[in-house]
């Protein structure tokens, strides 16, 4: 099954796959545990929510195969989601993915996330990017003023998390470090290339990890608690300077 623009489904016994002409896989999904999240890595993005928890408003660039933004409609009840996603043809394919409808708590925006970022200032306790097509992250999403309008877009106490895959890590980290004051973490990915890099605004003062998890569905527990030790353990060397 396929949309205009490159972005079609392969499917196999196990999974389906959002893939791009170029061969590369953005997004898979298990069939028989559809609403888990099967990627490591964003796993780990969503440690995010140990920095800050009960995100009230969550803004999301890229939405794949909507494996994120369906986990924190699933889970995240208190939240107001926002996804930019630029490919009409990702967008087509929403219900394949199980991606839920726009709804009160949702809406999927097909705009340039750039230039769609640009105008939420102060708005989100929580903003993941994931954005990628057929040649991996898009150039407008790897500037210097980029990663400025990242910052801009949090509220206070606000964190981001991003996925950085097939792409030149240490400039990313550059510019990150410098839009954010060095309050960046990078985290690796085990058995895979991604690096999730986590950064913030203000003074986080996150709690026990388990005191963290006990405020998600239980259902979600599971699928975060690696990623908030991995994280707890980052901060904590972080903070020690």
């Amino acid at each position: 099954m396929s949309a205009d623009g490159g972005a079609h489904v392969h499917r196999t016994w196990r999974h389906l796959e959002l893939r791009f002409d170029a061969g590369a896989t953005q997004t898979r999904l298990s069939r028989w545990f559809p609403h888990r999240l099967h990627s490591a890595y964003t796993r780990l993005m969503l440690a995010a929510l140990w920095l800050r928890p009960g995100p009230r408003r969550i803004g999301i660039i890229g939405l794949g195969g909507g494996a994120q933004a369906g986990f924190c409609h699933r889970h995240l009840q208190g939240a107001r989601i926002e996804v930019a996603e630029v490919d009409p043809a990702v967008i087509a394919l929403r219900e394949v993915f199980r991606v839920p409808p726009d709804d009160a708590r949702l809406r999927v925006e097909c705009v340039d996330g750039a230039h769609w970022l640009r105008r939420q200032r102060g708005r989100f306790d929580l903003l993941l990017l994931d954005a990628y097509d057929a040649h991996g992250i898009p150039a407008a999403l790897s500037t210097r003023a980029f990663y400025d309008d990242c910052r801009d877009a949090l509220a206070p106490g606000g964190v981001m998390a991003g996925n950085l895959f097939d792409t030149d890590t240490r400039a990313h980290l550059s510019r990150l470090r410098r839009s954010f004051d060095g309050r960046v973490l990078t985290l690796r990915v085990r058995n895979a290339g991604n690096r999730v890099v986590v950064a913030w605004q203000g003074t986080p003062r996150p709690g026990p990890v388990e005191a963290a998890l006990a405020d998600l569905p239980w259902r979600a527990r599971g699928q975060l608690r690696a990623g908030f030790r991995q994280l707890a353990a980052a901060w904590a060397r972080w903070a020690e300077g």
